[in-house]
């Protein structure tokens, strides 16, 4: 029997920081988990070296679900994104050895391919409407199929989701940069300019907006009551879930889908939302929703409420959890669709992938395990940079949410 003989932790930062974890077997094979917690890298890599690693050495890499339980129920102190994105490192990896153990794909093991491909959206933006439509005309042209659509809002110079430069990365300074965010113009501007969207570019394709939590439950009813001629895909985000039962009356309010959850870490952080069906999509992730593991038991409460899933994507996440959503993806009955942000051509210099991005969607690797290597000569390259996520001030200066 093999046994798991070696667990080391690699941060490297092509592009943007990245934690990973690289277990190897008495046997040689290896498997990758990400343990990306962006703005707060360190303390995941903290808990795995100090806490979990020492835990490893000489257990069963097959056991997956009993490992997941014993690094869940044996720690005492559950759930929370650093515990949980450090388990779903273990348990990616897990799933990647025993993937290249039995020589199939992790779709195969999950039961098979439901779908040729995962439907993607890109995220267009721009620092003004006219900018914000070119860039929704660029996806269009590389087959793009569903879009992002985020502008600057005018006064507004803390506007989510406005890339500055080629790839959009908000964690970008070693302090928090902190921007200045209006509530008001945001609910004058968005309607217009998603209007503008599809005044130039009709239906023919779906389109979607992140408000990014930053609307109280009325304010969020009253947005997307004004967006459902535009037939959003979905409204992103439109406020804090800490308060599951908030969502009910955001649904009271509008028929515009609703989508919420790259922030959440367990089952429990979207139960209401799911049972009582307070929303269309869930979005939680594998790398912070506990590893393919957990997260699957996610998709699989939702499909019984017809809420489907549309996984957090950016770049923030590194190619090893992208690869494993996908193997995910493609296996779920309830899969809606998959955030895609491409990330910086250095990024693959360290992970070697061999997914693919195909008339607007991505397909797994058919290589066995998730089909991502690393290559720690060139992550050593590339030495770990302090960087913070913003944080967003109200034009009174009380802190609001980012």
């Amino acid at each position: 029997m093999a046994t798991i003989t070696e667990a080391k932790i690699i941060i490297t930062s092509p592009g943007r920081n990245f934690v990973t974890l690289k277990i190897t077997t008495s046997d040689g094979v290896t498997g990758l988990g990400d343990a990306t917690l962006n703005g707060r890298e360190l303390a995941v890599a903290s808990y795995l070296e100090d806490h979990v690693l020492p835990l490893l050495t000489g257990r069963d890499p097959d056991r997956i679900e009993d490992m997941w339980q014993y690094l869940y129920k044996g720690a005492y102190w559950r759930r929370g994104p650093v515990t949980m994105t450090a388990i779903a490192a273990v348990d990616t990896a897990l799933w990647d050895i025993k993937g290249k153990v039995a020589g199939m794909p992790v779709y195969d093991l999950l039961g098979g391919r439901a779908r040729d491909g995962a439907l993607v959206y890109g995220h267009a933006s721009g620092g003004t409407v006219p900018e914000l439509l070119d860039d929704v005309a660029r996806f269009r042209d590389l087959g793009y199929r569903a879009i992002r659509a985020q502008a600057a809002v005018p006064g507004s110079p803390g506007s989510y989701g406005v890339r500055h430069g080629a790839v959009y990365e908000p964690a970008a300074t070693s302090l928090p940069e902190e921007q200045l965010w209006s509530t008001e113009a945001y609910l004058d501007f968005a309607p217009d300019c998603l209007a503008a969207v599809r005044e130039r570019f009709g239906f023919g394709f779906h389109l979607l907006h992140d408000v990014h939590h930053r609307l109280t439950p009325t304010e969020a009813g009253r947005l997307g009551r004004r967006l459902e001629d535009l037939r959003l895909f979905w409204m992103e985000d439109p406020s804090p879930a800490e308060l599951q039962e908030s969502f009910r009356q955001i649904r009271q309010a509008t028929t515009t889908p609703i989508a919420v959850g790259e922030v959440f870490n367990s089952i429990w952080d979207c139960q209401q939302l799911i049972t009582e069906r307070l929303i269309d999509y869930i979005r939680a992730s594998v790398v912070h929703a506990g590893g393919i593991t957990h997260l699957r038991r996610i998709f699989n409460l939702a499909e019984l409420y017809q809420v489907r899933t549309g996984s957090h994507g950016a770049t923030d996440l590194s190619p090893v959890s992208l690869s494993a959503a996908v193997h995910l993806d493609v296996t779920v009955p309830n899969f809606g669709i998959q955030e895609y942000m491409a990330h910086a051509p250095v990024t693959h210099e360290v992970f070697h992938t061999s997914y693919e991005l195909r008339d607007g969607a991505l397909h797994p690797s058919p290589a066995p395990g998730l089909g991502v290597e690393i290559d720690e000569q060139a992550a050593a390259r590339f030495p770990y940079e302090p960087k913070y996520l913003p944080v967003s001030r109200r034009t009174d200066g009380s802190v609001h949410d980012w």
